[in-house]
C-alpha cells in the first residue's frame, strides 16, 4: 500500500473512530456520524477482545501480578495496533477514539500508516505506551490534536489524562483542549466546537 505524504493528501478521506471498553462498532456510529466532515467517510472498527461485561475491548485488564499483567497488556495492545493497521481504508485519515479507543488512536503514532494521518481526536483518554509515546512523538510531523476530558473523570483522572497530552504539547503538536467539568463521557455541549475543529483537519 503506497503512503502519502500529508501535502498530496486529497481533501477526502475516513474519519476512524474507536470505541471505548465495552464499546461496539454499533455504539460508537451515531455519535462518529455527528462528527463526520462533509465529503468524507466513516470507519468504526471494532476491538478483538469480548469483555466480561458485554461489549468489546482493545485489551482487557486482567487479575495477574503488576509485571505480568503489564506483559499482557502491551501484548494484547501490539496486536490490536496491528490488526486496525490491517484493516484501515486507503487514503486520508483522521484517527479519533473514547477511553481504550483514544489510547489505540494516540498509539498509532510513529507506525507507518500515520503518514496518511491528518489528525487525532483523544477523548477521555490516557497513554498506554508510556515512553514509547514521548519517543513516537518527539520523531513525527507534528499534526493537530483534539483532546477532551473531564474534571470529575473517576476513570481516567484528569492529571493522567493532562500527562498524556502533554506528550504532544512538549512536541510542539497543536493541541486544542476541551476541558470540562463532568465525568468520564463526551461533553456534548461542546459537540459544535468539536465538529468544527475535525472539519478544519478535513481541509
Amino acid at each position: 500500500m503506497a503512503t502519502l505524504g500529508v501535502s498530496e493528501m486529497t481533501s477526502t478521506g475516513h474519519l476512524v473512530m474507536l470505541h471505548g471498553m465495552t464499546g461496539t462498532r454499533e455504539k460508537m456510529r451515531p455519535f462518529a456520524e455527528k462528527l463526520l466532515p462533509e465529503g468524507w467517510f466513516l470507519h468504526c472498527p471494532e476491538g478483538m477482545h469480548r469483555h466480561p461485561r458485554g461489549g468489546m475491548a482493545w485489551w482487557i485488564e486482567g487479575e495477574n501480578d503488576e509485571i505480568l499483567e503489564q506483559k499482557i497488556r502491551e501484548e494484547q495492545i501490539q496486536l490490536a495496533l496491528e490488526n486496525l493497521e490491517r484493516g484501515l481504508p486507503d487514503g486520508r485519515l483522521i484517527l479519533g477514539g473514547f477511553s481504550q479507543g483514544g489510547a489505540i488512536a494516540s498509539a498509532m503514532v510513529g507506525r507507518e500508516i500515520f503518514n496518511r494521518v491528518s489528525g487525532l481526536i483523544l477523548i477521555s483518554t490516557k497513554n498506554v505506551m508510556k515512553s514509547a509515546l514521548e519517543t513516537a512523538v518527539s520523531k513525527t510531523e507534528p499534526r493537530p490534536v483534539i483532546w477532551m476530558h473531564g474534571e470529575r473523570d473517576h476513570i481516567i483522572p484528569i492529571d493522567v489524562a493532562l500527562d498524556h497530552i502533554s506528550v504532544f504539547e512538549k512536541a510542539g503538536w497543536e493541541v486544542n483542549k476541551m476541558r470540562h467539568q463532568k465525568g468520564h463521557m463526551v461533553d456534548l455541549q461542546q459537540l459544535d466546537s468539536l465538529v468544527k475543529a475535525i472539519t478544519a483537519m478535513a481541509v
